[in-house]
C-alpha cells in the first residue's frame, strides 16, 4: 500500500504541488494520503486528480491581496493572514472549481493532520468529502498567530505541525508498506526554535500541554527528519527535498517566485521518475 506524506509550510508548500503534479502525470496514485498544513492544502486537489489546478491557483490567485495579508488578519470576523472564506469556500466553489465528486470517488484515506489545542495531541481525520468550506483543512493550517484556532465538533484544533510536522509513522502504522514524502525543505536542513516562541507562549499561556508542543517542535522535527534519513537510505522511503535552499518566505506572495517554485518541484518529480518506479516496483 502506498502512502503519500506531504509536509507543510505555507508558500514553501508550492514545491508540494510541482511534485504532485508530476506524480499525477507519471500516473503515480497513493492509496492514503496525508498533508500537514498547505501539504493538504494542496494535496485534496491531487486527491481529486486535477492535474494543473494548484498551478492556476499559483498563478491566478494566491498572489493576490484578496487571498492574504495583514490586513485580514485584523479583520474581525477572519483573524487570519488568509482571507479564510475565500480561499477555503469561494475559489474552490466558485472562481477554481474543485471537483467535489472526483474527490469523493478517491478510494483512500486524504488525512488533513491537526493538532487539538486542549491536549496537544496529533488527530488523522480523513477529509470530509461533502464539506464545501473545508474545515478541517482550515485546522490543518491554523499556525498560531496567523489564523484563529478552527472549532470541530465542540473542540478547537490548529496547524498539524505542531504535533506531528511530517506523520510518515502514522502512514506505516496504517498500513502502508511504501512511502513517498514531500519536505519543504532542503537536505541537511536543522529546524531551530521559532522566532515567535514567546509571542505564542503568551497568546497560548491557557493552554500549557499545546505551549509545551511549540517549544519543543524544532526538537521533535529535527529527530524526525533523521529518522525518515535512516528510512530512505535503507530503500523503505523515497523522499523528495527541495534541490537548494528555497528563497521563499512562509508568506510569500511574488507571483515570479510562486511559479518558479512550483516548476523547481515539478521538474525534480519528473527528473526522479526512473528511481522513484524502481523504488515502486522492488
Amino acid at each position: 500500500m502506498l502512502g503519500i506524506i506531504a509536509e507543510g509550510g505555507a508558500s514553501r508548500t508550492v514545491y508540494t504541488a510541482g511534485v504532485l503534479d508530476a506524480l499525477l502525470e507519471l500516473n503515480v496514485i497513493s492509496d492514503n494520503f496525508y498533508g500537514v498544513s498547505a501539504g493538504i492544502a494542496f494535496g485534496v486537489s491531487y486527491c481529486s486528480l486535477q492535474k494543473g489546478r494548484n498551478l492556476s491557483l499559483v498563478k491566478d490567485y494566491m498572489w493576490k491581496k484578496s487571498y492574504s495579508g495583514i490586513r485580514h488578519l485584523f479583520d474581525p470576523k477572519n483573524r487570519s493572514f488568509y482571507n479564510l472564506d475565500h480561499v477555503y469556500h469561494e475559489v474552490p466553489c466558485k472562481l477554481l472549481p474543485f471537483d467535489f465528486e472526483a474527490f469523493a470517488d478517491y478510494k483512500g484515506k486524504c488525512i488533513a493532520v491537526t493538532t487539538e489545542l486542549e491536549t496537544a495531541k496529533a488527530c488523522y481525520p480523513d477529509v470530509d468529502r461533502a464539506d464545501r468550506y473545508f474545515t478541517q483543512l482550515r485546522a490543518s493550517c491554523a499556525l498560531p498567530l496567523l489564523f484563529p484556532p478552527i472549532e470541530i465538533d465542540g473542540k478547537k484544533y490548529m496547524d498539524g505541525g505542531i504535533a506531528d510536522s511530517i506523520p510518515f509513522k502514522k502512514a506505516i502504522a496504517d498500513g502502508c508498506d511504501k512511502i513517498i514524502v514531500i519536505l519543504t525543505r532542503e537536505k541537511g536542513y536543522i529546524k531551530k526554535d521559532e522566532p515567535t516562541l514567546k509571542l505564542v507562549n503568551a497568546a497560548f499561556r491557557k493552554y500549557p500541554e499545546f505551549c509545551e508542543a511549540f517549544n519543543t517542535r524544532a526538537e521533535r522535527y529535527n529527530e524526525a527528519v533523521a529518522e525518515l534519513e535512516s528510512l530512505r537510505k535503507a530503500g523503505r522511503a523515497f523522499v523528495f527535498y527541495p534541490k537548494r535552499e528555497l528563497l521563499v518566505s512562509r508568506t510569500e506572495n511574488d507571483e515570479k517566485k510562486l511559479e518558479r517554485l512550483y516548476w523547481h518541484g515539478y521538474k525534480h518529480a519528473m527528473w526522479a521518475e526512473d528511481s522513484l518506479r524502481e523504488y515502486l516496483n522492488r
